[in-house]
């Protein structure tokens, strides 16, 4: 990524200003008045991954686990990104599971890692990899599957305009992928934990 300087507040508010210009409204009327303000902040709240370290965020795990080894999964982790293509809202959950090899992480931390990565211009895929990728990396399980279905408005409100359709991507990492059995496992607690939705 460049080293460009970041633009202030008032470059952003312009250019908001210039959109809705752009749009055929007039961004002086009261009822748009403070509209690119409001939007500068959204745009914060939506993109506030980007200052956000998701290794940091698995940093402090726990050992004292009394020997467990079985499978840890949270599941259907709501989340909200916007496609890197149209900046449309992409809306979905995630399940993401692992297999310790000797120590965990807080529960918290592995929706924050969802978060961390779905408030950035995203595609679907690489957002899945991401997850699976930095769990695997900083944790250095047995293991590590993660499951993301989502509907974007990129397809669903223009485009081919099909509400309704959603998008799954998954990755399986270590045993996950290597064991047919715990991926089968997995894969059968996301189903029922889809139907139950």
């Amino acid at each position: 990524m460049k080293s460009e300087k970041k633009p202030t507040r008032a470059d952003v508010e312009a250019a908001f200003k210039t959109i809705i210009r752009w749009s055929g409204d007039d961004p002086t009327r009261d009822g748009l008045k403070e509209t690119p303000a409001r939007l500068a902040r959204a745009y914060e709240e939506y993109f506030r991954g980007y200052d956000e370290d998701p290794e940091a965020i698995l940093k402090k795990t726990f050992e004292e686990i009394e020997g467990y080894d079985e499978m840890i999964v949270l599941r259907g982790i709501r989340f909200e990104s916007h496609c890197e293509h149209h900046m449309a809202p992409i809306i979905g959950h995630a399940w993401v599971a692992y297999i310790p090899r000797g120590r965990v992480v807080g529960i918290s931390k592995l929706a924050r890692v969802v978060n961390a990565y779905a408030k950035r211009l995203q595609i679907q895929e690489k957002m899945t990899a991401q997850i699976a990728n930095t769990i695997q990396q900083v944790l250095e399980p047995e293991g590590v599957a993660v499951v993301l279905k989502a509907e974007h408005q990129c397809m669903t409100t223009r485009g081919v305009h099909k509400p309704g359709t959603d998008l799954v991507t998954s990755r399986m990492l270590g045993v996950f992928r290597d064991n047919p059995i715990t991926r089968q496992e997995f894969l059968a607690i996301v189903t029922e934990d889809q139907k139950s939705r």
